[in-house]
């Protein structure tokens, strides 16, 4: 709580991930009656810290009811502040710093939208930001009097970041302030008093761009090799100069940095350790361009060890995903380093279906185009043996989930590119699970693999390369 007397705490004792919720006095130590079950865990608090608002989970477990509970209430009396209908979309609730504002987040894989009240009045009906369009997509970060709004509307697939009046955030009082660029995808934004802060990618690469709020004036927070990852770690203090990023690589541990957004300097906090000890200088890390069978280049990020040699007799673990626009970061994991140290070359594809080079590579790996991500692969896989890295015989690949499925199809297509292939808990029976509604998670999954009930084009396209279908 804002105070800092009491503690949201949630609990599952049967494996079910429904979560009970409980409130602790952290003054007295002890949990105070109240017991809330079938929740999504957490809750925000209200502006009074004398109640919270949560989410309640379905028979299907999805988030599909805000609550407001007042401390000392019985559950079953607790304020219904908002459900979401539609077995598609999911639901979070969240609060802005001031604690001013609480936020109802809707969303699906394709399509979000929010809703407000103050933290300070429960009894309130939620306000509608804007109104649900299949595809629109945004969220708001609070700027003191303005909300910056990161958003994909009017064709802005790569997003592009609007302000609007805390009081009155409708659509029609949205203003541009950064304009949509191809292939720069905006990720995150924060708001500071002084300054804003968004986490990008372009070029298969991430950046931190600060702007200073008063001037307009943009600057970059510069690194030194060629693949890495970045993250922004959320501010709870809004009139600050100081914000905090983490920073990694293949070869770098994880680091956490404080940016000074005025003087721009840096200063390391701290350093993931290794207890089995990493010395960064050993290891070598590359970013590669494979030139796809449509012309596109596909990243690679790259990691061997010094000593390894390139002409072609190296093992290599190449590493895939390309579903639901996630990208793999190219980030340090201890796991690669036993197999690196042993002479592994271990790569990441950064196949279409994720969102590596911007919104339309994720667009260009889903639904018609879900054949890309293969190919791609595929494409990959050829690239490191025509770049003396590995030999074909030598190449495992390796991927999980939607990534499983991936490893399905490229053993399917492609067998004789691969030496071996570990295809981890594979969603290899694509076309049979979208066929059966009755199935909790299949709905909101037909905006990515498409919807073989209603539509024939997609029945087509999924039986093309569903693994199962399709083994020879």
């Amino acid at each position: 709580s804002a105070d800092h007397k009491k503690l949201i705490w949630a609990f599952d004792d049967k494996g079910s991930e429904f979560f009970t919720l409980r409130v602790r006095d952290l003054a007295g130590s002890n949990d105070l009656a109240d017991q809330i079950p079938d929740t999504g865990g957490g809750g925000v608090w209200n502006a009074g810290d004398d109640g919270f608002f949560y989410t309640r989970l379905d028979d299907n477990h999805r988030p599909s009811k805000v609550f407001f509970h007042k401390l000392g209430d019985k559950p079953e009396n607790d304020r219904l502040i908002y459900e979401e209908t539609d077995p598609g979309f999911f639901m979070d609730v969240g609060g802005t710093r001031a604690n001013d504002w609480i936020m109802i987040g809707i969303n699906d894989h394709e399509t979000s939208e929010y809703r407000l009240l103050p933290a300070d009045d429960p009894s309130a009906a939620p306000r509608l930001v804007a109104v649900r369009e299949a595809g629109l997509q945004y969220d708001l970060e609070e700027g003191g009097d303005i909300f910056f709004i990161l958003t994909n509307a009017d064709g802005a697939k790569d997003f592009k970041i609007m302000t609007a009046p805390v009081e009155n955030p409708v659509r029609a009082n949205w203003q541009e302030l950064v304009p949509h660029e191809p292939g720069r995808l905006i990720l995150s934004v924060l708001g500071f008093k002084h300054h804003m802060v968004r986490l990008e990618r372009k070029d298969g690469l991430p950046r931190i761009v600060v702007r200073e709020r008063a001037s307009g004036e943009e600057h970059f927070i510069s690194f030194d090799e060629e693949a890495f990852s970045l993250g922004l770690s959320g501010s709870y203090e809004y009139d600050t100069e100081t914000m905090r990023f983490t920073y990694s690589s293949m070869t770098t541990p994880a680091q956490v940095f404080d940016y000074n957004m005025r003087s721009r300097e840096r200063v390391l906090l701290k350093t993931q350790e290794v207890p089995s000890g990493h010395d960064p200088e050993h290891y070598v890390t590359r970013r590669l361009m494979a030139p796809a069978a449509d012309g596109e280049l596909v990243p690679i990020s790259l990691l061997y060890h010094r000593d390894t040699p390139l002409d072609g007799s190296a093992p290599c673990l190449l590493y895939g995903y390309g579903s639901y626009g996630i990208t793999v970061p190219s980030a340090f994991n201890t796991n690669c380093l036993s197999l690196v140290d042993r002479g592994f070359v271990y790569a990441i594809a950064h196949v279409r279906g994720g969102k590596d080079k911007g919104y339309g590579w994720y667009e260009d790996g889903k639904r018609a185009k879900k054949m890309n991500t293969f190919t791609d692969f595929i494409a990959c896989a050829r690239h490191l043996v025509a770049e003396r890295y590995t030999q074909h015989n030598r190449i495992v690949a390796q991927g999980g989930s939607a990534g499983g499925m991936l490893m399905g199809a490229i053993a399917n297509m492609a067998p004789e590119s691969f030496g071996g292939i570990v295809a981890e808990v594979p969603f290899v029976d694509v076309l049979t699970t979208m066929l059966d509604a009755s199935l909790p998670l299949t709905p909101p999954e037909w905006p990515e693999w498409g919807n073989p009930i209603a539509s024939a084009g997609d029945y087509k396209t999924i039986a093309a390369y569903s693994p199962y279908d399709n083994v020879a």
